[in-house]
């Protein structure tokens, strides 16, 4: 933890915002206005309300979420109506502060959990805040994100992020709490055995949480194989290739399977994969509808379960993200400046390709 904020923890909170005069009245902000037309444009900088701060915007990874929203102006019931500002993945600097939050936060670097739940319904007091019927996220219609020089978070999802750690490697601290989440759901533990499908961001994500959950065997899975070898950097200790005429997924005999792209011949592999009372996560989105083996899951008593984002991951991946064999920084293999965002969300990624950012400012 910086300075900063160890002071923030012990100075009294402000009665009043305190937002500094160097921070401008407008900003840039590059926004989707419909379906594949994304327009610069002019926008005032929010003010932080109480329980609040306002964070100047450094990075900001694409996520496939942003891609899906700029090609198809939808994913699922969420669609973009209105105008509408991309990006969640997102790192910055404290610019200022809303009422009740010490004013000594500001200058301190965080990287921002994205969502914001109500607090008071069923599934926000019994610590499901993901699944929180109100839950407002980035970047999800009608919800600003983060593709714009400022943003507001409430002030304890605003979490500080160490000086050894770089803006891009912050942002990237989002989807990796989606690969913690999924290890977690799959009960992964020292000694582990655990099948990954898909060897994209994700994938290399959901490997190098495995590892700090203590799995011994990590095998992913990908028909591509340059992204098998890229994967033994993050996490892997071997791969499979599921086109090859010879793969069984039988024999893997995985304590847990973790699918990460969305194939209906990927789910279905891994569900052989599993030894008996096994545990399968579905993160990869994929087909609204898919068939499965009912009588394989019932005879083996199987778990089949999915996530919807996270809870509590992001002190877990700041921690696992200090751990010398991880390099958030080695995942990312594009970056375009704000201006270029439109850039960043039609590129065609090469067989390499792993994380693109946009770099807001630094």
């Amino acid at each position: 933890m910086t300075t900063a904020s160890t002071s923030a923890s012990v100075s009294a909170h402000s009665e009043t915002p305190t937002v500094p005069d160097d921070v401008p009245a407008t900003m840039r902000a590059s926004v989707l206005l419909e379906k594949g037309v994304v327009e610069m444009q002019e926008r005032p900088v929010p003010r932080p309300e109480p329980g609040e701060v306002l964070v100047r915007v450094r990075a900001v990874g694409v996520c496939g979420s942003d891609v899906h929203y700029y090609k198809e102006g939808r994913i699922g019931d969420f669609v973009v109506e209105e105008p509408l500002i991309l990006g969640h993945e997102v790192s910055g600097v404290v610019a200022g502060v809303g009422a009740g939050v010490p004013a000594e936060r500001i200058g301190q670097r965080v990287a921002i959990e994205p969502q914001r739940p109500c607090r008071t319904c069923r599934q926000c007091t019994t610590g499901h805040l993901n699944l929180c019927p109100q839950m407002k996220f980035y970047a999800t219609p009608p919800i600003d994100g983060a593709f714009a020089d400022y943003v507001t978070a409430p002030a304890e999802f605003a979490f500080p992020i160490p000086d050894s750690m770089s803006d891009n490697a912050g942002a990237l601290l989002e989807p990796f709490s989606v690969g913690m989440w999924a290890t977690g759901k799959a009960g992964l533990a020292p000694g582990s055995t655990v099948l990954i499908s898909g060897a994209g961001p994700i994938g290399a994500l959901a490997s190098l949480a495995a590892r700090s959950y203590g799995a011994t065997r990590i095998v992913v899975s990908d028909p591509i194989a340059s992204r098998r070898e890229k994967i033994l950097e993050f996490g892997a200790t071997e791969t499979v290739d599921p086109l090859a005429s010879d793969f069984d997924p039988a024999r893997i005999g995985a304590d847990a399977f973790i699918e990460c792209s969305g194939a209906t011949p990927a789910l279905l592999a891994g569900l052989q994969a599993l030894r008996p009372f096994g545990t399968a996560v579905m993160v990869g989105l994929g087909a609204e509808e898919m068939p499965i083996p009912v009588q394989h899951i019932m005879n083996n008593e199987i778990t089949l379960t999915g996530i919807f984002r996270y809870v509590d991951t992001w002190p877990k991946v700041i921690a696992a993200a200090e751990s010398p064999d991880v390099d958030l920084d080695a995942l990312v293999t594009a970056e375009f400046p704000l201006e270029e965002a439109e850039a960043a969300l039609t590129q065609e990624p090469g067989e390499d390709s792993m994380k693109t950012i946009v770099v807001v400012s630094r």
